[in-house]
């Protein structure tokens, strides 16, 4: 079953994410995402020297429904900067401190802080311990990491370390 189905969830969640993009139930659709979702995966196993081990899958969807809501909160927030004075604006780079070790929770972490508008990943140290981020709007940089780490880094310790 692994030679065929080399990332069992990655195959269901691109199956459902073809349904979804192409908004029908249709036989042909159901099919042609089922081959996609087999294929790519066997296609692309080669490129995966570790595969990432979800230990807590509802914690997952927990923290895919607070990125949602963050990246809503943010989105208002960042038109309330732009549109308001120039003055209010403090931009700055931040250097985040990173507890996460594997590769692909770092890349999950560096894609959630550039989701985030407000916030890009911008650099990772080559020893993979900091991250370097620019904010639209750093008021404080030890509050600005201590959000990070407690609202991303920490769940997603949880979820794939």
């Amino acid at each position: 079953m692994n030679r065929l189905l080399p990332q069992p969830l990655f195959s269901l969640f691109l199956w459902l994410l073809w349904l979804l993009l192409v908004n029908s139930v249709a036989p042909g659709q159901v099919l042609l995402g089922a081959v996609l979702a087999v294929a790519l995966p066997l296609l692309t196993a080669r490129f995966w020297p570790d595969r990432p081990r979800l230990r807590h899958p509802l914690k997952l969807l927990r923290y895919i429904a607070v990125l949602l809501w963050d990246i809503g909160l943010a989105n208002l927030t960042v038109a309330r900067l732009i549109l308001g004075p120039t003055k209010r604006l403090r931009p700055g780079f931040i250097h985040l401190p990173l507890d996460l070790e594997g590769d692909f929770a770092i890349t999950l972490l560096a894609s959630t802080i550039s989701l985030t508008p407000g916030t890009v990943s911008s650099n990772l140290s080559a020893d993979r311990k900091t991250l370097l981020i620019h904010a639209l709007d750093v008021e404080d940089e030890a509050q600005v990491i201590a959000h990070i780490k407690q609202r991303y880094e920490a769940p997603l310790r949880e979820i794939f370390e």
